[in-house]
């Protein structure tokens, strides 16, 4: 792994040195040239890729990430007891195949390892890679990607930052249980990716459905193994970059949206993307020094409530809608709700784990009222195909 890792900076490791006592900074272990730290499973490894070569707007800039990491080791921890390891940059290889060769080799050593790898990101392609370290866990995954896009594109055309889940979709070993796109905008999307994310079943949440009621996020990372963030569906006004859309998510929707992929019990790498030159972005770093706390500080507060063996912990209810009984689980332990999916028998053993799928209180309301939830008929219907 630490052939493809160069250590952090000397300016943000000097700039870590004049930092105030209890500031982050102070207690992040760094990759220097004296040597890696060692990393302990159960940690965050911060791990930077300055790659960009595949934006489709790349004019040959470069990609820094200085000033993302001085913004993040400025702030103040919460309550945290996990270790933060920065393990430096993922720097251009020869070939862009050559950079997702080396991300995905770091990702899948400290996936192995237990330790929450945080990826910070040129664009968004590199995703594919944070993707593909889970080739060898022998899991199905679930992709939650915070965007105004799809990124689906034309799997028959070269990978780009635009056409990466494509990739994700056809390119083998197929792993890709289900992907959710959390904040699209219609208006910036081909109707024949909108029809195709029906067709795979996959659960698109438009901008309007995600700020009337962000808290319904939750369920979606609940049931999520990694997550992508664009910081282009934060809108132009809280994030000032030429290309990010008037409308998007604000700053506290973002963090909000951050939180709750860290508190999930399965979410076990993070990354954030279209990360950008300093001086295109002023107000960047900022931002994602935040978006990462409130990541941190939703895995702090991560409670294990998933013991679905132990029928103590669990109040069952069964609602009848027509021909079949819905289960429905709530946690005696956080008050959060699951849906039971029936078991299929002659599917790959990987989907047996998805036969609970996260809900809420509100749709176990709506299902006692004759209403199926449309995200069960969805998952259904997947693990039927």
């Amino acid at each position: 792994m630490t052939e493809f890792l160069s250590p952090v900076s000397k300016a943000v490791l000097a700039h870590k040195e004049v930092l105030p006592e209890g500031s982050l900074g102070k207690h992040i272990f760094c990759h220097t040239t004296s040597g890696m730290p060692e990393v302990k499973a159960h940690g965050f490894a911060i791990v930077a890729v300055s790659e960009n070569r595949n934006d489709i707007n790349f004019m040959g800039e470069e990609v820094e990430l200085d000033a993302y990491r001085k913004a993040f080791y400025s702030l103040y921890p919460g309550n945290w007891k996990r270790p933060i390891f920065d393990l430096g940059t993922i720097t251009k290889g020869d070939s862009v195949s050559d950079t997702y060769f080396a991300v995905q080799t770091v990702l899948r050593e400290l996936l192995e390892n237990e330790v929450i790898p945080i990826v910070l990101g040129g664009s968004q392609d590199i995703g594919y890679a944070q993707y593909r370290a889970y080739d060898t866990l022998g899991k199905m995954v679930n992709v939650v990607n915070v965007d105004s896009l799809f990124d689906v594109g034309d799997a028959e055309k070269p990978i780009n930052n635009k056409s990466y889940v494509g990739k994700i979709i056809v390119d083998k070993p197929y792993n890709l249980f289900n992907y959710s796109v959390l904040g699209y905008q219609s208006y910036l999307n081909p109707p024949a990716e909108i029809a195709l994310m029906e067709k795979l079943f996959f659960d698109p949440y438009r901008l309007g459905e995600i700020t009337a009621d962000i808290t319904y996020s939750e369920t979606i990372f609940r049931d999520a193994d990694l997550a992508f963030f664009d910081v282009a569906a934060i809108k132009r006004s809280e994030y000032s970059y030429k290309h990010n859309s008037p409308n998007g998510l604000d700053g506290r929707e973002i963090c909000a949206l951050s939180r709750y992929a860290g508190i999930s019990n399965r979410i076990s790498s993070f990354g954030i993307y279209e990360l950008k030159p300093f001086e295109a972005v002023p107000n960047g770093p900022d931002m994602v020094a935040q978006i990462l706390w409130y990541f941190m500080e939703g895995v702090a507060f991560r409670v294990a409530d998933e013991d679905f063996e132990n029928e103590q912990a669990y109040t069952i209810y069964k609602v009848p809608i027509d021909d079949q009984v819905l289960t429905f689980k709530k946690s005696k332990k956080t008050g959060r709700w699951w849906i039971e999916l029936p078991f299929i028998s002659n599917v790959d053993n990987k989907l047996k784990r998805h036969t609970l799928l996260p809900c809420t209180y509100g749709e176990y309301l709506s299902a006692t009222e004759g209403e199926i939830p449309e995200r069960w008929l969805k998952a259904r219907r997947k693990n039927e195909v």
